[in-house]
């Protein structure tokens, strides 16, 4: 299958790009300009930005089988459908698939029982118009189009993700830090683990389809710092970040983030699509156990 990726020279983008070659699928790569890439396995290169959706028209040919969108939003509603436009209009009559990068953040923050993918959005700032988004990509299901939505949680593995950013922080401060209470918990999920769950969704998902990308649902954060500060060469401390340093560091809404407890499922990938995330655990990669 020929795939058309956004995002491609990206963290996630980098690792769906590699599972999907193992897969024997070619990946024809979107990026902002043709400047080659040494070491990319990609079948193509196109140059397009999804900051201006009209460089997109043509991106989508009839060549293409698939198209899976992992550009992160550029923060306007109205660029962002317009972009959902010039990629899934192509496609309609088709029944090709079309996949969808949002995240859990869409849902806020949750209580003790896990949420699944039928739990309403109350999407925090930093996501706030996304859930619109979703369904936008989602209404493309009655124009034959074979939509589909992937939220990943918390990202990690290949030295990556947010755990990568706190890694950084406790090399910096001298200690691990977590804003928030310390029962804060993260859903998560290794980058390679998520990069097979692209692949599932591109060829075996349901039109309409929404899924967690999680395979651990509930991570504690305190934790997840502590051996942050071991992965920096520390000792395994760990502190609060207060919310107002935080927001001070890092931007408001992404502080924000970054304190949201969240307790999210992912058993509907395993279920529906055979998913079956075997990476190590967050906490056994950042302290020095099998990286996988």
């Amino acid at each position: 299958m020929k795939v058309l990726l956004t995002g491609a020279t990206g963290y996630i983008g980098s690792a769906v790009t590699e599972h999907l070659t193992a897969a024997g699928h070619q990946v024809v790569a979107l990026t902002r300009n043709a400047e080659p890439q040494a070491g990319r396995a990609w079948h193509a290169q196109l140059v397009g930005d999804t900051a201006d959706p009209a460089s997109l028209a043509g991106a989508v040919t009839s060549e293409i089988e698939a198209v899976i969108h992992l550009a992160p939003p550029s923060g306007d509603a109205d660029v962002d459908t317009a972009v959902i436009e010039a990629l899934a209009t192509p496609l309609r009559g088709t029944g090709r698939p079309f996949v969808y990068t949002s995240g859990v953040w869409v849902l806020g923050a949750t209580g003790d029982a896990p949420l699944d993918e039928d739990a309403p959005t109350n999407a925090i700032a930093i996501v706030g118009y996304r859930p619109r988004i979703e369904q936008r990509v989602l209404a493309e299901v009655a124009e034959d189009v074979r939509a589909v939505v992937v939220r990943p949680g918390i990202v990690y593995g290949r030295g990556g993700g947010i755990p990568g950013l706190m890694t950084d922080w406790a090399r910096e401060h001298g200690s691990g830090r977590y804003v928030g209470s310390a029962a804060t918990r993260w859903p998560m999920v290794h980058v390679d683990d998520l990069a097979e769950l692209f692949v599932l969704a591109a060829t075996k998902a349901d039109a309409g389809s929404v899924l967690h990308g999680v395979a651990y649902e509930a991570v504690p954060v305190a934790a997840l710092a502590a051996a942050a500060d071991i992965a920096a060469g520390g000792t395994g401390r760990a502190e609060p970040w207060p919310m107002e340093q935080a927001a001070e560091a890092v931007g408001g809404p992404f502080a924000e983030a970054l304190g949201l407890n969240q307790v999210v499922s992912g058993r509907r990938a395993l279920a529906e699509l055979g998913w079956r995330p075997s990476r190590p655990y967050v906490l056994t990669e950042l302290t020095g156990g099998d990286r996988g």
